[in-house]
């Protein structure tokens, strides 16, 4: 099997197993309770949140840990939220755990504004300009778009929150730019970024939210006042110790020009009249493939049967029909529904892309003669 739905989830390392052997089956220990061995938990649990700020190029802040991206989201936006004429600040290609937050915030009354996107899938920070305002107490605009790769200007964006609005939350949803691209949040004003292991080849359920500042936001649920009274309820040390191995064994530099070296191979390798490759000049990690005359979801099935997994776009939505992603950037109905995400990793091989790319080709080629 070739697997080319990495964002969408990944594989995970192996090291990560026996990480979780050791703090389910010999360190299982409560971190909030008083023994000598939970205090020695919740050390290494401090230490996993030293390590992760460094990552991300943290001066300062704390990192809060919950079951999914879509949970650190959540908390990021909802608890951000204050009482009063507020308002809130959205890039239409949000990833649907914002979004989705984003539209029921609008149906309850609260003044939201979408910032449109540009031809390149990045965020209009003209039209953001247009709606930044004393009144403004959160922006919520994702680094790297989960769609098409797109990678948003954090610099700009901070700029523009402290000319027009320095009193606002900044969050930004990084899950498909933690640990793939490289970043450092002291070179930006970012207050909230949320990030998940699976998508970096560790385990699913676990996943982080960074918070500059802990005041600047409420907690949504109450329990026994773990993580600073932001999420309670007791840690998942395993998850939490599996992240730091699989952060420990990427090397963002070095598997990001390798998964641009794959990109460009995977890109020479697809010879079919009719394919279009849209590259965003983005995140090397993702890009889309539009099939003229043949759905997407077609070519997803097929490809399967060779051994080929691709994706439809994001794993949250791909049931529903369309994408709003690339609609907002200004495709038509054919192209979206003739087009698939292909997404890397960086452990791949070159022959590996290069067989997928041929595969691909073949595929499309052979369902157009058979269809006209």
């Amino acid at each position: 099997m070739i697997y080319l739905d990495n964002a969408a989830t990944t594989k995970m390392f192996d090291e990560c197993v026996q990480t979780f052997r050791t703090y389910s089956c010999d360190k299982f220990f409560n971190p909030s309770a008083l023994s000598i061995a939970s205090m020695d938990v919740q050390k290494d649990i401090a230490k996993v949140s030293k390590f992760l700020l460094e990552k991300i190029g943290a001066n300062v802040g704390d990192i809060i840990y919950t079951g999914c991206a879509t949970e650190s989201n959540n908390l990021a936006i909802k608890g951000s939220m204050r009482n009063g004429a507020w308002e809130y600040v959205f890039s239409s290609g949000e990833h649907p755990s914002v979004y989705n937050v984003a539209k029921k915030l609008e149906q309850d009354g609260c003044l939201v504004h979408f910032v449109p996107l540009k031809s390149d899938g990045t965020c209009d920070l003209e039209e953001l300009k247009k709606v930044l305002n004393e009144k403004t107490r959160l922006i919520s605009i994702m680094h790297v778009s989960n769609e098409t790769g797109a990678i948003n200007d954090l610099a700009e964006i901070s700029k523009l929150k402290q000319q027009f609005c320095p009193k606002a939350v900044l969050h930004v949803d990084g899950v498909q730019a933690f640990m793939k691209i490289p970043f450092k949040l002291s070179q930006t004003l970012v207050d909230l970024y949320s990030f998940s292991a699976h998508k970096i080849h560790g385990p699913k359920g676990i996943a982080g939210l960074y918070v500059k500042n802990k005041g600047a936001l409420k907690e949504l649920f109450q329990g026994g006042g773990q993580q600073f009274n932001l999420r309670s309820g007791t840690e998942n040390v395993a998850g939490i110790m599996q992240l730091q191995t699989a952060v420990s064994l990427i090397d963002v530099e070095k598997n990001f020009e390798n998964v641009k070296n794959l990109k460009n191979a995977f890109k020479k390798g697809i010879s079919s009249d009719g394919v279009v490759v849209h590259d965003f000049d983005g995140s090397p990690y993702i890009l889309n493939l539009m099939f003229f005359g043949v759905k997407g979801e077609t070519m997803l099935h097929a490809l399967e049967e060779k051994g080929v997994i691709v994706g439809l776009g994001s794993a949250c939505s791909a049931k529903k029909a369309g994408n709003r992603i690339l609609e907002e950037i200004g495709f038509s109905k054919d192209e979206i529904i003739s087009s698939v995400r292909i997404s890397f990793n960086a452990y791949m091989s070159e022959n590996e892309v290069t067989d997928a790319a041929k595969i691909i080709s073949d595929v499309y080629a052979d369902i157009k003669r058979r269809v006209q």
